[in-house]
């Protein structure tokens, strides 16, 4: 279906929800580290809800009527890619392991904040300039070779500052508005979603929406590490179906395959999966509300699973119809992931939508 160019209304998003996006972004929410993100999601969507848990490892849960026996979930995965401390040389450098999928290519030069229990610690990832650099021998950045520089003498010196092997690290990259179109920031990969989720549940309540089930919004932790937050969460809340939202590549920017990544483009709406995870009635229902609601989407195609937190819903439990409304997003698992304001728009609006032709006990089997 072909998105129509039409100006959209400024006044979607309030105030109060850009600034909510923009502090959310902006927090470190590390794998394995998200709490004080979580904190923010919770405080912002409480009066969106009607009751809330929380798990052992920190996965936040909205609930919206929390008597209905038939349960649908909306997700997203509240973690980014980080680095651990790893190694602390006797000069005082740091060499680092990956927490998730972190770029190595694009850390050189980075500023980066090192947390401890005595707070930030700032260093830096030093590089050696290029006119020491042999241009016939040039070395590619590895985890061999990228190191941190906090500028100290020594080891001791670097643990006097409580910064010690296990210690995470992020990246210190803001939020900030590309041209007045694009959402740009480290870690829209997914707290974009979690932001989504939060703005649907914002929208139900504000317009006053009678949902005839129990709607449950998932914030899930340790995504990046193999869907973890999320099959944790999937057996303790039994769903009957999910919608998940996460990112997936734009490709109309240099150096990327369409032939492998499939032909999307960002400002062109949501991206619906088709893959064995994705419950095809449940997809059906999303396309048709999209079709109903003159919602324009692209559409990809997964192979063996998805890659998402729909992975983990989908097979779960006795299975959960899942399906997966993805977010076209430039440069993934960099420090300037770029979205397009519009997209983000349109992917709650399909959300609502699709929330609202679920019928309470809807049977998604193919047979009966």
């Amino acid at each position: 279906m072909a998105k129509k160019a039409t100006k959209k209304e400024k006044s979607f998003f309030p105030e109060s929800s850009l600034t909510f996006l923009k502090n959310y972004l902006n927090n470190p929410s590390p794998t394995g580290f998200e709490s004080e993100g979580q904190k923010m999601w919770l405080s912002y969507i409480k009066p969106y809800i009607d009751d809330y848990f929380v798990d052992t490892y920190g996965t936040v849960v909205g609930v919206v009527n929390p008597e209905a026996p038939y349960k649908v979930v909306i997700e997203a995965h509240a973690d980014e890619i980080s680095w651990f401390v790893h190694y602390i040389t006797k000069d005082g450098f740091i060499y680092l392991r990956k927490n998730g999928g972190s770029d190595h290519q694009i850390a050189p030069s980075k500023r980066v904040n090192i947390h401890t229990d005595k707070g930030i610690v700032k260093a830096v990832f030093g590089w050696p300039a290029i006119h020491v650099r042999d241009a016939a021998r040039e070395e590619t950045p590895t985890l061999k070779n990228i190191f941190l520089d906090l500028g100290c003498k020594s080891d001791k010196e670097v643990e006097d500052l409580g910064v010690h092997v296990g210690c995470v690290v992020t990246y210190d990259d803001e939020f900030m508005v590309l041209n007045d179109r694009y959402f740009v920031g480290r870690a829209l990969d997914n707290r974009i979603g979690g932001f989504m989720i939060a703005e649907v549940a914002r929208l139900l309540k504000e317009s006053k929406t009678k949902l005839p089930y129990g709607l449950y919004i998932v914030n899930a932790v340790q995504e990046e590490i193999g869907l973890r937050g999320a099959e944790m969460i999937a057996h303790r809340i039994k769903p009957h179906a999910a919608i998940i939202t996460d990112v997936c590549h734009d490709t109309q920017t240099p150096m990327m395959s369409k032939i492998v990544s499939g032909d999307l483009a960002c400002g062109k709406g949501p991206v619906v999966s088709y893959g064995p995870a994705v419950q095809n009635n449940l997809l059906k229902l999303i396309i048709d509300s999209a079709t109903k609601e003159k919602i324009g989407f692209q559409r990809q195609a997964a192979s063996r699973s998805t890659g998402t937190d729909t992975d983990a819903f989908a097979y779960s439990n006795e299975g959960v119809a899942s399906a997966l409304i993805s977010l076209p997003l430039r440069y993934m698992h960099t420090t300037v992931e770029s979205v397009h304001k519009d997209d983000v728009e349109d992917v709650i609006k399909l959300i609502v939508a699709s929330l609202k032709n679920i019928k309470n006990n809807h049977d998604f089997r193919y047979l009966k």
